[in-house]
């Protein structure tokens, strides 16, 4: 069997690597593909070592640009490549543009598709990730979902029930495998000696609007006197904040460059509270059992609300203190991890694939009208 994996931004790598190192334990033969839509080495290179994944069998190098650009440039880039080796399937990952990209091309192609983190609805059409998530639901011939609402809003939607399998969280796998080495780097380094509050920002609903940017710094700075914030910034955002004239500057605030996977995953659990806008912080904080406030009015991934530890902070930046304060008075929430979040996700993915389920036949099969 010949397996094609598309990846291109960090939360693809996390949700990838687990996936390529069961197929590997089965001998399959895999073409590794990175678009290069995340591309310096802060963003990129360090994941594939710290996370173990082979180096890529090609990468695009396609880099920053619009949505509409960056995703027509990678299925341009793409084509041939999947033309050439013809896999006998293609993994995607997770809702960034390369993964829209990747199950367009190999659908037009007839490859089918496998789509790993599927079925997770925000019901927000303004989030370019909402976007990808549907399109991608809907093209592809294997949907593997992380939890029971996201099974739900693919069968509401019409997609065959043949093609659905709840599998668990991979980037819980790869939490799981890596949370040993965070902890040493913990254990290394004095910056855990201390409490601090984690924060992460990188949506353009957040980062790209100059006053509510503003808001949220003014919010922080507040909050940097209750408790010292650590904060890695995302390049985007850092020139975002840098043109506020140095808001951020502050003896309790320390912005750092972006780390590599182990040491943001040491970040998080050794973290009072994480702030953040991430989707996939959502999830680790939950197993993690660290209180998330998450700086958005919705998540795509309710199952951290209901069962985890995360709190939506909504449209009002403002209420980050109240929800922050309750939390440093000991009433956060506890949280426990949801069903299947055990390490074992990859596994099941590996157990359908090879199995040689009917879904990855169905492609004359329509899926529900998008």
């Amino acid at each position: 069997m010949r397996v094609l994996h598309v990846v291109g931004a960090r939360p693809n790598f996390m949700k990838a690597s687990p996936v390529i190192a069961a197929f590997a334990s089965h001998h399959v033969v895999q073409t590794l593909v990175h678009t290069g839509q995340h591309y310096d080495a802060l963003m990129s290179d360090v994941f594939f070592r710290q996370l173990n994944i082979p180096e890529p069998d090609v990468n695009l190098g396609v880099g920053s640009a619009s949505h509409g650009a960056q995703t027509g440039e990678i299925m341009a880039r793409l084509e041939p490549i999947v033309s050439e080796r013809r896999p006998d399937l293609a993994v995607v990952y997770g809702d960034v543009n390369s993964t829209l990209a990747g199950s367009l091309v190999c659908a037009k192609l007839r490859i089918p598709v496998a789509h790993v983190e599927a079925g997770l609805r925000s019901f927000d059409r303004t989030m370019p990730e909402e976007i990808n998530r549907v399109v991608t639901d809907h093209v592809a011939d294997l949907l593997f979902t992380p939890s029971e609402d996201a099974d739900r809003n693919l069968r509401a939607e019409g997609i065959d029930e043949r093609r659905i399998f709840q599998v668990g969280n991979v980037m819980i796998d790869t939490l799981m495998n890596m949370l040993p080495a965070a902890q040493r780097a913990a254990h290394e380094d004095r910056l855990f000696d201390k409490r601090y509050a984690l924060v992460t920002l990188h949506r353009p609903s957040n980062v790209d609007d100059p006053e509510r940017l503003r808001d949220i710094v003014r919010v922080l700075i507040e909050l940097s006197e209750d408790i010292p914030i650590v904060f890695p910034v995302h390049p985007r955002t850092r020139a975002r904040i840098t043109s506020l004239d140095g808001a951020l500057d502050r003896p309790n605030v320390r912005l750092v460059d972006p780390v590599g996977y182990v040491q943001f995953l040491a970040l998080q659990a050794n973290a009072a509270f994480v702030v953040t806008d991430s989707g996939g912080i959502q999830e680790e904080t939950t197993y993690l059992r660290v209180p998330c406030l998450t700086l958005r009015g919705n998540t795509e991934r309710p199952v951290t609300l209901t069962t985890g530890t995360n709190t939506l902070i909504g449209e009002n930046p403002t209420q980050l203190l109240v929800e922050a304060r309750r939390i440093l008075r000991g009433e956060s929430k506890r949280g426990a991890a949801p069903e299947l979040w055990d390490g074992r996700a990859a596994h099941r993915i590996i157990d359908v694939i090879l199995a040689g389920h009917p879904a990855i036949a169905l492609s004359d099969v329509p899926n529900g009208a998008i």
